[in-house]
């Protein structure tokens, strides 16, 4: 008998109807011979409606107690869903996260899981009935509170939970039919992909596709778990997200996806002095306010004055926070000014296939200047070429680079059922 886990986004749980057609394919992934455990997000728009509703409350809840309430959604959706179940007389137990033994550290808000002990689980599975987790949440190790992964970690529990429970897959559930080479709201003709590595998908998570949430894939990457993304409003096929060696052997295509990110700022420090230990201030600086720095540029230092400039990429939540930083060691930095820029996008060009395949880089940028779409910041990797345009542009650069590489599809628009795309 095979273990499926399942995670349910909030889309598939919009309302009443939706959980009961949750519930029916629970029960009926349970009749074909599983055993299955469920992980659910929080109806619909309610983790919007609870930090709405804090904000009218307090302008600065303390962190203990956003969190207290922010998991109160996915409660909700558990019992509600366990209820359905019951109701097509079937048996299922829900359990929050710290009752299924989600471990994590001390972290109110954005909280990394250390440990998973299912003991609770296992025993209810052991006894035939179907598991309903409340995802997004776990317990902390040290303080016994409660605490929340961050927006989007439902896909973090339901991958640890599977890995823990040793799995046969991990099935995520969303609003549309598997991965796509771009985002089907953005790009009609975007194709679905039917393979695509965990490497692969780590780097399309990581560059602001929201199908996956990226600590789920490095989790899932770790221990080598299936991950199969599909559709809850249609029995169609999905995603497979596979180590390489178990995926085909045929050789990978160059592509594997645009992505793009809307999510992130550019800052850059002007008129830095170009000496050894000035780039470790400045980073040092970002580092101890806990905040994750995604590209980085520093021009060639201006023969006159000795000076340069270092721009780099950082969460949009997170600029304030640094410009005060950086503000604070103008004095001992001697820099000229800061510019902060958060009407920015990032556009990312994925695959695995491009380490041997020579004028990528060549097409991308081709594609973009034919569009009329100007570059500000460029990085890459093996398998990987990023790039900051404008804010107002990113939709047509997606679409022209989309295009370029011969990614649109033959075959109609793809079909988003629910329009949220978790």
């Amino acid at each position: 008998m095979s273990l499926v886990v399942q995670k349910y986004g909030g889309s598939s749980l919009s309302d009443a109807d939706s959980i009961k057609r949750v519930a029916r394919r629970i029960v009926d992934t349970r009749k074909a011979g599983n055993r299955v455990c469920v992980v659910v997000s929080a109806m619909g728009d309610t983790t919007d409606e609870l930090l709405d509703l804090a904000d009218a409350v307090s302008p600065a809840p303390p962190e203990r107690e956003l969190d207290m309430l922010l998991t109160a959604g996915e409660r909700m959706s558990m019992a509600l869903v366990s209820m359905a179940i019951a109701n097509l007389g079937d048996s299922a137990r829900s359990y929050t996260g710290s009752q299924a033994g989600v471990i994590t550290d001390d972290s109110h808000g954005k909280a990394r899981i250390i440990d998973v002990t299912p003991g609770r689980i296992q025993a209810a599975l052991d006894k035939g009935h179907i598991v309903i987790v409340a995802g997004f949440q776990g317990v902390s190790q040290n303080t016994k509170e409660i605490t929340t992964l961050g927006r989007g970690g439902s896909d973090t529990t339901a991958v640890a939970l599977a890995a823990a429970l040793k799995a046969d897959v991990c099935e995520i559930y969303t609003d549309v039919d598997g991965i796509f080479t771009a985002d089907p709201r953005i790009v009609p003709t975007a194709r679905k992909i039917d393979r695509i590595t965990n490497e692969e998908m780590q780097e399309m998570a990581a560059s602001g596709a929201k199908v996956l949430m990226l600590r789920c894939v490095e989790y899932a990457r770790r221990f080598n778990l299936p991950i199969h993304v599909r559709s809850s409003f249609s029995h169609r096929e999905g995603t497979w997200v596979l180590d390489p060696t178990e995926g085909e052997t045929v050789e990978a295509p160059i592509i594997a996806g645009v992505a793009h990110d809307r999510s992130e700022a550019k800052l850059t420090v002007v008129g830095v002095k170009d000496s050894p230990g000035q780039a470790a201030e400045i980073f040092n600086a970002v580092a101890a306010a806990e905040i994750n720095i995604d590209m980085i540029v520093q021009n060639v230092s201006a023969a006159d004055t000795g000076k340069t400039d270092v721009s780099f990429t950082l969460p949009k939540s997170d600029g304030q926070t640094a410009v005060k930083k950086l503000k604070a060691l103008k004095e001992k930095l001697g820099y000229d000014h800061l510019q902060y820029d958060d009407q920015v996008g990032k556009l990312s060009l994925i695959g695995s296939g491009m380490r041997s395949h020579p004028g990528v880089s060549a097409t991308l940028f081709q594609a973009l200047a034919d569009a009329g779409i100007n570059i500000e910041m460029i990085s890459s990797s093996e398998i990987r070429v990023s790039v900051v345009t404008r804010d107002d542009q990113l939709d047509d650069a997606v679409r022209a680079v989309h295009t370029a590489f011969g990614l649109d599809s033959s075959d109609g628009e793809a079909v988003v059922y629910g329009g949220s795309g978790r």
